[in-house]
């Protein structure tokens, strides 16, 4: 759909029950609950939550679940990470971890070589270079799994 704000997208009308928050643009509780006002039951982002609303991933946290209209899945790489953490954690304990991404190509890289207005690395060309970018993983994983925050 072309329309911007989530209130207006009448969820109830097509009878939706759940919805992938998948833009990107609608990471808090405030801002998601806006498809629950359009008659949506149930709202799961699919990146990290900028605010307090409860992020589950299967195989570290699911358990906590209890039902809230809102949630957050975290991101791909917190997907990746956390359950893998959470053994490691469980049955060696971890005092301090790093991590490393890779990852393909995201809608925001450029195709060719140009300026950034960020960094020069931002201004390099997706396909044809490895970029180095910071990732919000490790902070997300210390939401998921409360134990491991601030240890990555």
């Amino acid at each position: 759909t072309a329309e911007r704000d989530p209130a207006n997208l009448k969820w109830d009308e097509v009878g939706v029950d759940v919805v992938a928050e998948a833009t990107g643009l609608f990471l808090t509780d405030e801002t998601a609950r806006k498809h629950i006002t359009a008659g949506a039951k149930k709202v799961v982002m699919t990146g990290p939550s900028k605010d307090n609303t409860p992020m589950f991933v299967k195989g570290a946290n699911f358990d906590k679940y209890a039902g809230q209209d809102i949630v957050s899945n975290a991101s791909c790489t917190t997907n990746c990470l956390a359950p893998l953490a959470k053994v490691i954690n469980d049955n060696f304990g971890i005092i301090e971890g790093l991590m490393t991404t890779v990852h393909a190509t995201t809608a925001t890289q450029k195709t060719v070589d140009g300026p950034s207005h960020k960094d020069w690395r931002g201004g390099r060309g997706a396909s044809q270079n490895i970029i180095p970018s910071s990732t919000g993983a490790a902070k997300a994983v210390g939401k998921v799994l409360p134990e491991l925050n601030g240890k990555l």
